[in-house]
């Protein structure tokens, strides 16, 4: 059964942040969809869902990457998307300093450029270096930024903070970055 919860974890993420289309599903205000429309459609693709399923992949997933409506009848994903959609968060006073895990292969070109949303909507930013460490690992031998998010916000630059924690911010300039490791 975790196998299951696990691919089907994967299949949500996929849909809910990049592909609703695939199975015919339309984003809603917020990023929001119907869990009813949802496991209708996930089961045409071949994807059986439950009301029970989703609730277990919502409360199980660790990088809590979903918000499920308190009354269990909307999901969207936190964060991370790649398709247009407007999450409706409000802009928020970011702590001091945040973090960004990267791979040092491209850190030549961060240094340069800066931190960039790439192919989602936003740069995400962590709260403390090991869960950008963590990110940061998933690309190559990592290294940490620290990004000196009070400057930015002074500077009068917009942070969100996800449904999962997650910070969010359109674009990180060079002069707001500094190596950790």
């Amino acid at each position: 059964m975790e196998k299951n919860i696990t691919r089907l974890s994967k299949f949500l993420s996929y849909i809910l942040r990049h592909a609703p289309d695939e199975i015919g599903l339309v984003l809603g205000e917020g990023g929001w969809v119907s869990t009813s429309e949802l496991i209708a459609k996930a089961g045409a693709h071949g994807h059986q869902l439950t009301p029970e399923i989703l609730r277990e992949i919502v409360a199980s997933n660790d990088k809590k990457r979903f918000t499920l409506s308190p009354d269990g009848e909307r999901i969207r994903a936190a964060q991370g998307h790649s398709v247009a959609v407007s999450l409706d968060l409000a802009p928020v006073t970011p702590p001091s300093q945040l973090f960004h895990g990267t791979a040092a292969k491209v850190l030549d070109k961060i240094l340069a450029e800066g931190l960039k949303p790439q192919t989602r909507q936003h740069v995400h930013l962590s709260l403390d270096r090991e869960t950008a460490r963590k990110v940061g690992m998933r690309h190559g031998k990592p290294v940490i930024l620290l990004v000196a998010a009070d400057r930015m916000h002074h500077d009068g630059l917009h942070f969100y903070k996800a449904d999962n924690g997650v910070w969010l911010t359109s674009h990180v300039a060079p002069h707001y970055l500094t190596v950790k490791d």
